[in-house]
């Protein structure tokens, strides 16, 4: 077979194209993305230029019967835009236009005459699924790594080339609005079954499957494509308005209105059904250029930047980490069990778990094949990838099969002597460079290292529950962890999944730090009489995921109350938790894990409710006697004052670092930007003036720190 290879130059000379076109002698041309100098394609604005040659040259060329629309990177399709594209535009108006040119280069392909194939292989994501769905057909392979989505909303946008507009078109409304309101992604077999993608098949055989599809003549668009869900209820306005109007009742449930994209999405999907695809993407360009300018779409897109930089940093800068081949787990406890799950699942290292009892290490082992298994029912994987990762999950009674360990991972209880002795066991049974992590959530890792022959090997890696979805991991290095040890459980806790923060040693770390004033302020709320539920829906509301009470039930207030003497210990008195936690607990209340805690947890709404015998318990009558925004504004200032001072003493590296951990460890509100994004938004000389409002009003624990005092004198920022 012949081919012809036509490469488009950009203007300027020095900057090679993205798009290379292959003619072959069947009639079929293959054009290939490749963004020059990067590890995966993202859509940029110069290449609106670049494309329409291409298109100009397949449009003169009557030769060219289908195109295959392909990638050169060997990982993924197209990634998506390139958000840094955004901090650019000055205005909507320039917003705008960027999204009504990425449409009218889709609309193209759209209309051409050449029958148009996406060959996927990898992630599809955003941009680069609109793309592909501006295509005629779309085959992918049945890899992995492969999956297609639209997750604007995850920036505070929405899909701006066209996919607010084509994906109902093609899967259905209730489908298509679920995946962009949610940004969630689906894997091969999930898309061929929702209709977004023709064909599954190995990645062996993709363009020779994509060159019999760009053979054939264009589907009718018009014509509703498989996967359309109740399409009774949304072929006519009546079904379509219900649909809807309770999408709208749903996403102001979740969202308390704090996010304004979830909203314009539904508004522009409506537009387009109900008023045509013109109207639609008028209304889709409008709308993302609006959504551009809004603070919830800047902190979230800072947010984006900053996990996107860490991904790239080394625990020590300059200090390389060790590969790690094997991993131990001490424990098949809860948290052991979810430890192990992302070694195997996401690291694809194999985890060894050690416990005293049989039953440890099944639960454990449970724990990873229940949640394999679910995949497995949901068709996301295959039973044989099931028992491949599952084969990378050992147990053992004793310490047989560590001596290889790179890293042991020690999840047992909170008992200092305990810990001590796990270090002194893997110092006895693991070669002289095995990583010792432990995984305590309280306990100084300067103590836990106070009797080890290798203090260098020590480091905390302290994971949140549950491990399988928490994306925080913290790394606390103490004064004797060597640059090599910090590194390696950095490293490592990335192959993990997570996005792993160094921070430095010290009661609570950094996490657990700063929510603990802000849980011993609800409490001190609640003893004045306010309602949990009050409570808890004043923090909901500014955008926690949950209110601080129901935290406590289900951190479980025993391990909630626990850290609190370690802080007080440390840092004084303005840790001092109101002492009647003491009477919840002696009352045998230790919330969802019992069964009895601040909510009820038996009848029909398990944990929904509040057990209104606290009250009594507390001696409380409960009237709500304060705003939403002064209960939010005490507890959250608590926590803000805390954030100050652990970034004033080093144990935050920045306050980059700082709103990352919160976000991702405790859920402050992303659209806020963190803690120090926050404080900066509000004018540090705003914060001192309420916290100082409040020490004299409250208690003399909110008076500011002084970095936040001197910042103010200065006239000084975190950013």
């Amino acid at each position: 077979m012949t081919e012809q290879t036509t490469t488009m130059e950009n203007e300027k000379p020095s900057s090679a194209s993205a798009f290379t076109l292959t003619r072959q002698d069947n009639g079929v041309a293959i054009l290939t993305m490749d963004v020059p100098g990067e590890s995966m394609n993202t859509l940029k604005s110069e290449f609106g230029e670049q494309i329409n040659a291409m298109l100009d040259e397949i449009d003169a060329d009557k030769s060219i019967k289908g195109v295959i629309l392909a990638s050169g990177k060997k990982k993924s399709f197209v990634a998506g835009a390139d958000i840094s594209m955004l901090a650019k535009c000055e205005s909507a108006a320039d917003a705008q236009k960027l999204a009504t040119d990425g449409q009218d280069v889709f609309n193209r392909i759209e209309k051409m005459r050449a029958t148009f194939v996406a060959a996927i292989h990898g992630p599809a994501l955003g941009g680069g699924l609109e793309l592909a769905l501006a295509c005629h057909y779309r085959i992918c392979t049945d890899d992995n790594a492969t999956q297609v989505g639209l997750p604007e909303v995850q920036l505070g946008l929405l899909p701006g080339s066209g996919g607010t507009q084509r994906l109902p078109r093609l899967i259905g409304i209730q489908q298509a609005m679920k995946m962009m309101l949610t940004g969630s992604s689906a894997r091969a077999k999930q898309a061929k079954k929702y209709g977004i993608v023709d064909d599954v098949v190995p990645h062996s055989v993709l363009l020779d499957v994509a060159e019999k599809y760009a053979l054939k003549r264009k589907p009718d668009r018009e014509k509703p494509q498989k996967g359309m869900m109740n399409k009774l209820l949304e072929q006519n306005s009546f079904g379509r308005g219900v649909v809807f109007k309770k999408a709208r009742e749903q996403t102001q449930g979740k969202t308390k209105g704090n996010y304004p994209a979830p909203m314009k999405i539904i508004d522009v999907i409506e537009t387009g059904m109900n008023d045509g695809m013109a109207a639609g993407l008028r209304a889709e360009a409008k709308a993302f250029g609006e959504l551009v300018m809004t603070p919830e779409s800047y902190q979230l897109r800072q947010i984006f930047f900053a996990t996107t930089e860490m991904k790239k940093e080394n625990g020590v800068e300059g200090v390389e980490p060790r590969k790690v081949k094997k991993a131990g787990i001490l424990g098949g406890g809860l948290m052991g069990g979810g430890i192990a799950y992302v070694t195997a699942t996401k690291a694809n290292v194999p985890a060894r778990i050690k416990d005293i009892k049989p039953e440890g290490i099944a639960h454990a082992m449970k724990y990873s094949y229940d949640l394999l298994n679910k995949k497995v029912k949901k068709r996301y994987m295959r039973n044989s990838e099931m028992q491949k990762q599952m084969a990378l999950l050992t147990g053992t009674l004793d310490y047989k099969g560590y001596r290889e360990a790179d890293i042991v991972i020690e999840a047992v209880f909170e008992d200092l002597d305990l810990k001590q002795k796990m270090v002194a066991d893997i110092e006895t049974h693991c070669n002289e460079n095995t990583v010792f992590a432990s995984n305590t959530s309280s306990i100084p890792i300067g103590q836990i290292a106070a009797n080890a022959q290798r203090p260098e090997n020590v480091i905390g890696l302290h994971y949140f529950s549950p491990v399988d979805k928490m994306p925080l991991a913290e790394v606390i290095a103490h004064e004797k962890t060597s640059d090599e040890t910090i590194s390696t459980t950095v490293a490592f806790a990335r192959k993990q999944g997570k996005t792993p923060v160094v921070v430095k040693d010290g009661a609570g770390f950094y996490v657990n730090r700063i929510l603990a004033p802000y849980m011993n302020e609800a409490a001190n709320l609640l003893l004045e009489g306010e309602p949990i539920e009050h409570i808890d829906k004043s923090l909901v509301k500014f955008g926690f995921p949950v209110g601080p009470v129901k935290l406590l039930d289900e951190v479980g207030i025993d391990v909630g109350t626990k850290i609190i003497p370690i802080l007080v210990d440390a840092f004084g008195d303005r840790f001092t938790a109101p002492s009647a936690f003491d009477k919840v607990l002696d009352d045998g209340r230790k919330g969802k894990k019992n069964g009895k805690g601040f909510y009820l947890y038996d009848g029909k709404k398990p944990g929904k409710e509040v057990d209104e015998s606290i009250y009594s318990l507390l001696n409380i009558e409960p009237s709500s006697s304060k705003s939403e925004k002064e209960i939010a504004e005490r507890c959250v200032l608590m926590m803000l004052n805390e954030a100050a001072r652990c970034l004033d003493e080093g144990v935050i590296r920045s306050a980059r670092d700082g709103d990352i951990g919160a976000i991702y460890g405790i859920g402050f509100p992303p659209f806020l930007g963190g803690p120090f994004h926050y404080m900066d938004s509000m004018g540090i000389d705003k914060v001192v003036e309420k916290l100082s409002d409040y020490a004299q009003k409250v208690d003399e624990k909110f008076a500011p720190c002084e970095l936040l005092t001197s910042m103010k004198a200065d006239g000084k920022t975190f950013y």
